[in-house]
């Protein structure tokens, strides 16, 4: 399997190896990334590099991983709650706790599995994750939507890019949140010393915007908000909460623990919408709230 990337501004100056684990790290870890360095099966520019290479503006970036490396991903039979379906595009209802795709630590039993048992038909642009445009924190219940063919793949991920997805999501998090509304605009990098978490960041950080709106409050110990992100960086909802002191429930990553008054993490995704890459008509889908959220007193 072969990956090629291009330097961006926003890329400017990091390591090669950072870099390639940030774009890779559903798949393969930086350890793994920094043993094909050193086997030349990394190349930058055409020539092999060292890890702690830094990066310039449009330098290219060809990632050969041999094919004994790359995980067979076979179809199993679990059930999804599909919301919409036509030949281009598959909307799910995903629950929490599932994973989205195959990765390090999970090579079954995800989403994609499930998927591959549903239909023969999904996008293969990432052969190692096929239909998948977008994900859900393993955590995170709701709407999803998946392709069916390649040129779907990259009408949506298109849309993705230039955020014209309509995403809506609601949480409960930790505290009493002040404002009735407000805007998020804080930019999102790795962590300084944890590298599988993100972190509020103005080193090598990305713009990230989440507008939320308070929906109730539950007197000083929690606030139910809806979310609307503008961007779409990872774990953004749960970093952006937590910097502000008010971190989602059941988030033992962003928070200080797992709250015991929530059974998972307190994050749906309500409500997506996208414009059809076929017909072009913008489509919205929605999911039910869940049970853990109608209940929660």
């Amino acid at each position: 399997m072969v990956y090629n990337f291009t330097v961006s501004q926003e890329d400017l100056g990091k390591r090669i190896d950072l870099f390639l684990t940030d774009k890779l790290k559903d798949n393969h870890s930086r350890t793994f990334i920094q043993r094909l360095i050193l086997n030349k099966d990394i190349l930058l520019n055409g020539r092999a590099v060292k890890s702690n290479q830094k990066l310039n503006l449009s330098d290219t970036i060809q990632v050969a991983v041999p094919e004994s490396a790359a995980h067979q991903i076979n179809p199993e039979d679990i059930k999804l709650k599909v919301i919409y379906e036509d030949d281009d595009i598959l909307v799910i209802d995903k629950p929490s706790g599932l994973v989205v795709h195959p990765g390090a630590g999970n090579l079954s039993g995800t989403l994609v599995n499930a998927l591959l048992a549903h239909t023969k038909n999904l996008s293969d642009v990432n052969p190692q994750r096929p239909g998948i445009v977008h994900r859900l924190d393993k955590g995170t219940s709701g709407v999803m939507v998946v392709a069916k063919n390649n040129l779907a793949h990259l009408k949506l991920i298109k849309q993705f890019s230039t955020h014209r997805i309509k995403k809506k999501y609601i949480a409960i998090v930790k505290g009493k949140v002040e404002c009735d509304e407000g805007i998020i605009d804080l930019p999102i990098g790795r962590h300084n010393r944890d590298f599988k978490r993100q972190a509020v960041s103005f080193v090598n950080a990305r713009p990230a915007v989440t507008n939320y709106k308070v929906l109730r409050r539950f007197d000083d110990y929690a606030t139910l908000l809806e979310l609307n992100p503008q961007t779409g960086r990872t774990h953004q909802l749960r970093v952006h909460l937590a910097h502000l002191g008010h971190p989602i429930l059941g988030d033992s990553k962003y928070g200080t623990a797992a709250q015991p008054d929530f059974p998972r993490l307190a994050l749906h995704a309500l409500e997506l919408g996208i414009f059809h890459p076929q017909t072009k008509k913008f489509l919205s889908f929605s999911s039910e709230l869940p049970a853990e959220f109608t209940k929660f007193r």
